[in-house]
Parts: structure tokens; sequence; C-alpha cells
């Protein structure tokens, strides 16, 4: 469920892998995985834009190495040096088989790191662009994806414009868990998280101010949402 709070460790056994990497294209599951954040600190430029629905994510460097001693310095590969794509090159032609009308939209569940130890599934997005371009003195991947509802993933092209999902922004997030102190605001519970918006959106709540955002264990959030009419 989006906004659910969740660990690396959970992470990692609910899709089945490590995800010891950012990118991880095509898990066997019929969608990949991206895990990202908009910290200042962070080793890559992901951003948010418009209303929050769309995610601009910036592909990754060469791993360090021998040959390449200051990844940050040097163009992002789009194939390794035995020449299979990267994890770059693989989301680089699932963005460009969709742009050229060969497939459908390549399916990404993306996480959000949101404090050391503290992550945010962020649900299902469409990849529909990529693009390279300069950053200082290298060229990088950038990737557009959209925010969708649900976690089965719709097509065409009129859902694509219709059938989109605003992101709670990150500093909304960080503001809330540290006011909630990381409990359920109802029981205290510090388990089975999510962000839940006090006004539903589908009612005219709002995402971007932390005064409709609260935290809610599993429970809470199932009995709320059973008494919205």
């Amino acid at each position: 469920m989006a906004n659910e709070i969740i660990s690396y460790l959970q992470m990692c056994q609910r899709e089945s892998s490590s995800l010891q990497r950012g990118m991880n294209f095509d898990l066997g599951t019929g969608y990949s995985v991206i895990l990202m954040s908009v910290s200042p600190t962070a080793p890559y430029r992901d951003r948010f834009e418009g209303d929050g629905s769309t995610l601009i994510y910036e592909g990754h460097d060469a791993p360090r190495s021998e040959s390449v001693p200051e990844p940050k310095v040097v163009d992002q590969p789009e194939f390794t040096p035995s020449g299979s794509p990267t994890q770059n090159g693989r989301f680089y032609r699932a963005a460009e088989s969709h742009k050229r009308g060969h497939a459908p939209p390549h399916s990404v569940r993306v996480y959000e790191k949101i404090k050391q130890g503290i992550w945010s599934y962020n649900g299902m997005f469409h990849l529909v662009d990529a693009w390279r371009e300069r950053d200082r003195k290298r060229t990088v991947f950038k990737f557009k994806l959209i925010a969708i509802q649900g976690e089965e993933p719709s097509v065409t092209r009129q859902e694509l414009e219709t059938d989109r999902r605003r992101i709670i922004p990150t500093d909304v997030k960080i503001e809330v868990w540290n006011r909630d102190k990381g409990r359920c605001v109802e029981c205290g519970a510090t388990d089975e998280l999510h962000f839940d918006h006090v006004l539903p959106f589908s009612k005219g709540g709002t995402s971007l101010k932390a005064e409709n955002v609260q935290l809610l264990c599993a429970r809470h959030n199932l009995l709320k949402r059973d008494r919205i009419l």
C-alpha cells in the first residue's frame, strides 16, 4: 500500500531480493524496483515535479574500480565493459520501447529513503520517458516516472493522463514522523505504520500540509477507511 513505512529488511523480504543497488530492473515479477532519495546528501539527484505525481530519477554511476577510481567524473554507463546493458541501459531501453509505441509503459515500484532506517513505499509508477543530459562535465541518465493508482498498472494513453496519483512530499513526511514521534496517533504502535490523510484527497484533503497527514498503524488505517462513506 502506498505511503506505508517500511524497513530495508522488509523491502528485501517483500521483493525477494537483496536490493543492494538502487536500480533493479525486472526482478521476475513483471515490474522493476528503484530506491530513491531527495535528501541533499543523497548520491543522486532525484526529484518530484509538478503536483508530486511525476518523479525524475537519476541513473546510476559506474562501479568504482581500478579503471574508474572516481565514478562521479565519468559518464554514467549504458553498457558494461563486456557489452551487456547496465541497469541504466535496461531502464532506458524500456522507456524507448514505450515512447516508440512498441510496448506499454514499464511498471516500477518506488521506495523512498526518508531518514536513516526509515523508508516509505511510494507505490507503483509508469516509466514513460528517458534521456541523457549534461551534468557539469559528464553525462547522466534521467528517467521520468508517473505515479499511478493501485498496484496493477493500466496501459492506455488516456489512463496515463487521468489516472495519476499525488505523492506526499518528503519534507511533509519528515515533519509528520517527527511530530508524531514515529508512533500511531491512535494507539502508539511503532510497527506497520502508514502516512494517512486526515481528510482524504478524494474529499478535498491536501498532501502538501503536515496538518492533514498523520501516522496510523495498519489496523487503525483500515478502521478509518471503513468509516469513510
